[in-house]
């Protein structure tokens, strides 16, 4: 399929001469209706040539980004230490509805990825999901989108600084204030995202990846080792093929989010392939990384729930026992802070890309462009502290952000994708059949997740609260 053509005149991908549009993989123009959706810079006779020069130097170097690196940064938002979640979730669930919910949720999140991916290939000038979002609703879309893309990933860095907490209090044995441990997490987190673009932040993917496999498999064979020395080995933990005993909607639900958060990784898919060389490569991508994910998630899932059994924590790692689950912890330090960070680059380069449309300062590499950078940075950061302390609980908070916006980016919103834009010919049509059913799914499996999932996430919080599990925001109390 072709790719965004680069003209001699600007040397920017993409665009036409003069028009501010953008080349369809079919050779018809599509492009941008008003000046915030032009997604590059262009030199002006005015320009100066230290100007041209930091443009021509920021296009090359917002695409480098090849499939391989491609894989890794997705792998590196979506397999973070929420994967640790899903045992807690098989609990809940039951072996049998655990493992079909694991593949299932799995292969819809990796199509509806795959539509994803399409219309950036058929409309080359959306760079983030919050232009996919213009193109379906319009201008009013194009906005609350972009509240929910922000929101979304200002939730999900939050996330980890809850994560970065519980671990500095599980190694220090609750050796000081969580607030303290927060801000710690929040620095790391900060600085970590100080590297603009997303093929610099793959080479600390590789690092990111080791980490998190060490934690999970460290994980695994602990927990598989304790379970072999209760009387009567493994045989002996009581877990279970059917859903536990009195399970509410709300409990259901919750775990049901947590698998679904678990496969979030097309929210930023926009953003990474519009940094791609190749953006036809990013089937390639995909393929690789939802059967990694399937895979990967239904054996940690199923195995350190029938090695725990019920009483299973969240995430699993609090499982293995004092001494190993610090030194799982310790392992995994750079995937609690290297994946955060990721999510910072994706709302930062959005933001800064936006305010800054029409200036060189929006390429990170003048001084402005640095400082402007840095300091939005410490901006979201900060918000993301304000969120993790103010709620500061692990499973709701990931199923909050599932049910609320993952159900859209995820699920719903690339079917509509599908059926507005990408469908050829009639929906109905025979040649189609398939595709439907499999876009109507995803749009059914989204809007169960945000309705359902949005009513069971409220419920369980006030029942949390009710009973005393939820500490006070901002207290010093241990989160786990």
């Amino acid at each position: 399929m072709a790719v965004a053509n680069t003209t001699p005149d600007t040397g920017l991908p993409g665009w036409e001469k003069n028009k501010g549009m953008f080349k369809t993989p079919d050779g018809t123009s599509s492009g941008p209706s008003s000046d915030d959706e032009v997604g590059e810079v262009r030199p002006t006779p005015a320009a100066t040539d230290y100007e041209a020069q930091k443009i021509a130097e920021g296009e090359d170097k917002f695409h480098q980004l090849g499939w391989k690196r491609l894989t890794i940064v997705l792998i590196v938002t979506a397999v973070a230490l929420g994967s640790l979640s899903l045992p807690g979730a098989f609990a809940t669930l039951g072996m049998v509805a655990g493992v079909i919910l694991s593949v299932g949720i799995g292969l819809v999140a990796m199509y509806a990825s795959y539509v994803v991916g399409q219309m950036k290939l058929k409309y080359p000038h959306i760079s983030h999901y919050t232009d996919a979002g213009r193109m379906m609703f319009g201008k009013v879309g194009y906005e609350i989108i972009s509240v929910m893309f922000v929101l979304q990933l200002i939730f999900t860095i939050g996330s980890h600084v809850l994560t970065g907490a519980i671990m500095f209090d599980n190694l220090s044995e609750n050796g000081a204030c969580t607030i303290v441990f927060t801000v710690v997490s929040g620095i790391l987190l900060f600085l970590v995202a100080i590297p603009p673009t997303f093929s610099e932040m793959a080479i600390l993917g590789y690092i990111d990846f080791v980490s998190i496999m060490a934690a999970i498999f460290i994980t695994i064979i602990a927990t598989g080792v304790r379970a072999s020395e209760l009387p009567g080995g493994v045989n002996s933990v009581p877990w279970s093929v059917w859903p536990k005993d009195d399970l509410t909607v709300a409990e259901a639900f919750i775990a049901i989010s947590n698998i679904v958060f678990a496969y979030s990784f097309a929210l930023c898919q926009f953003s990474f392939m519009d940094e791609m060389h190749t953006p036809a490569d990013f089937d390639k991508a995909i393929l690789t990384l939802g059967i990694f994910e399937i895979f990967l998630y239904t054996i940690v899932g199923a195995l350190v729930y029938a090695f725990v059994g019920p009483d299973v924590r969240s995430p699993a790692l609090l499982s293995a026992g004092p001494t190993v689950s610090k030194v799982a912890f310790g392992v995994a330090i750079p995937v609690i802070f290297i994946s955060g960070s990721i999510n910072t680059t994706v709302v930062a380069r959005y933001i800064h890309g936006r305010v800054f449309k029409r200036s060189v300062i929006r390429y990170v590499n003048t001084p402005m462009g640095w400082a402007t950078w840095i300091g939005l940075d410490a901006i979201i950061t900060v918000l993301a502290w304000v969120v993790a302390s103010a709620i500061p609980f692990f499973s709701d908070l990931l199923a909050i952000c599932s049910s609320l916006f993952i159900s859209g980016f995820t699920f719903y919103f690339p079917a509509i994708m599908w059926f507005m834009f990408i469908c050829e010919g009639p929906w109905y049509a025979p040649k189609n059949w398939v595709l439907t059913g499999a876009n109507a799914l995803s749009f059914a499996v989204g809007v169960i997740v945000l309705g359902v999932g949005m009513y069971a996430s409220i419920e369980d919080i006030i029942h949390r609260y009710d009973i005393g599990q939820v500490a006070d925001p901002f207290s010093c109390a241990p989160l786990t």
